[in-house]
């Protein structure tokens, strides 16, 4: 199966953080690809957003591109900065949520 990168310029050095832009109030997502094998998503949370706790079909790896936030696996808690990087394992809950505005790349693995 082909997979294509869409929603980014290419033969072009780029800021992946400036790809996504924030929202006051919200979580904004840029989908730059995905099929049943992976998912690249970029997010920017205003302070205070959060995905609620869920699970995922594959190994998600979050890589904190802006500010702070804090990653909830199985009940435990990590602060991650920027340019910090946590997987959270397939089928084990999880959430994210924004200690301050921040904006991370989203790498899921089926």
């Amino acid at each position: 199966m082909e997979m294509k990168l869409k929603n980014i310029k290419k033969s072009e050095v780029l800021r992946l953080r400036d790809e996504v832009q924030y929202q006051e109030g919200q979580i904004v997502s840029k989908t730059l690809a995905q099929n049943e094998f992976v998912s690249l998503t970029l997010f920017a949370f205003e302070k205070g957003e959060e995905i609620s706790t869920h699970e995922s079909g594959g190994d998600a790896m979050v890589t904190v591109l802006d500010g702070v936030c804090r990653i909830t696996i199985a009940g435990k808690e990590y602060r991650l900065d920027c340019g910090e990087t946590i997987v959270m394992p397939a089928k084990v809950p999880h959430a994210v949520f924004g200690l301050e505005r921040f904006k991370m790349l989203l790498t899921v693995v089926f």
